[in-house]
C-alpha cells in the first residue's frame, strides 16, 4: 500500500513547468547522461517530506520504487534510505549499505548520488575502515554513477579529516573522460583543501599537468587569485 501512496503523493505535488526545467537541467535528451529520465517537477524538500511520511517502507518496496522511470520516485527512495540509515541501528545500517551497493544501477543521476553516497556508504565506511576497498572497485567501474559514488562517498571521510582515500581515488579518476567526474573530483579536492591545504597542494603539484582543466578549476576555486593563476599556468 505504501508504494501506491508514495506515487500518489508525488503526483499530487507534480509541476509540469518545473518538470520541463528539470528535464533540461538533468540532460535527458538523446545521447545525454540522463537520457530518457522522466520528471514530475517535485522539489527535493517536498520529496523528502514524502519520504519521511513513508519511512517504514520495506526495502523490497524501496527497490521497486528505485526501478521507476520517474526521477522523483527514485529520488524519494534514495531520501528514504538516507533517513533510515541515519536513524537505524548497526544491523539496519549494514542492511541498507548492502542494498545500496546492490542497486547502484538505479542511482543513476548526479543528484541521486550526491544526496546519498556520503550519507550512506561514506558514513558506513567511516566506521568500517577495513571495508573501504569497495570504493576502489567502484572507482574503476565502467558505470559513471558508480565512479561518482566512489568519490562522493569520501566526502564523509573528508569531513572527519581522513584524506587518503579521497586522494587515492582522485588519482584513479584523473583520466576519466566525463565532465561530471571532472567536477566531482575537483569538488572533493577542494573540500580536502578547506581542511588541509597542504594535502591538497601536495596532490596538485604532483598531478597538475595531467589534470582536466575543469577538475583543476574546481579544486583551486577558493585559492587567492595569484595562486590560482599560478596553477592555471602550469
Amino acid at each position: 500500500m505504501h508504494l501506491a501512496e508514495i506515487k500518489k503523493d508525488l503526483h499530487k505535488l507534480a509541476s509540469p513547468k518545473k518538470a520541463k526545467i528539470l528535464a533540461r537541467f538533468f540532460k535527458t535528451g538523446a545521447g545525454e547522461y540522463g537520457e530518457g529520465d522522466i520528471f514530475l517537477g517535485v522539489t527535493v524538500p517536498r520529496a523528502r517530506t514524502v519520504a519521511q511520511k513513508h519511512k517504514d517502507l520495506s526495502l523490497k518496496d524501496a527497490e521497486n520504487l528505485l526501478k521507476s522511470k520517474i526521477h522523483e520516485e527514485r529520488l524519494t527512495a534514495i531520501l528514504l534510505l538516507v533517513h533510515n540509515y541515519q536513524t537505524g541501528d548497526v544491523r539496519k545500517k549494514k542492511e541498507i549499505v548492502e542494498f545500496y551497493l546492490k542497486n547502484t544501477a538505479r542511482i543513476n543521476n548526479w543528484d541521486l548520488v550526491d544526496l546519498s553516497a556520503d550519507k550512506i556508504l561514506g558514513a558506513y565506511l567511516l566506521d568500517n575502515k577495513s571495508e573501504r576497498g569497495v570504493l576502489y572497485g567502484l572507482a574503476k567501474s565502467k558505470n559513471i554513477w558508480e565512479r561518482r559514488i566512489a568519490i562522493i562517498s569520501t566526502f564523509n571521510l573528508i569531513k572527519n579529516r581522513y584524506f587518503e582515500d579521497t586522494l587515492n581515488i582522485s588519482e584513479i579518476l584523473l583520466g576519466d573522460g566525463h565532465d561530471l567526474m571532472h567536477k566531482a573530483v575537483g569538488w572533493m579536492l577542494r573540500e580536502v583543501g578547506k581542511r588541509n591545504l597542504r594535502a591538497e597542494e601536495g596532490f596538485l603539484k604532483k598531478h597538475v599537468r595531467r589534470m582536466p582543466r575543469t577538475t583543476l578549476r574546481y579544486a583551486i576555486e577558493r585559492f587567492p587569485e595569484d595562486k590560482r593563476l599560478k596553477y592555471l599556468n602550469f
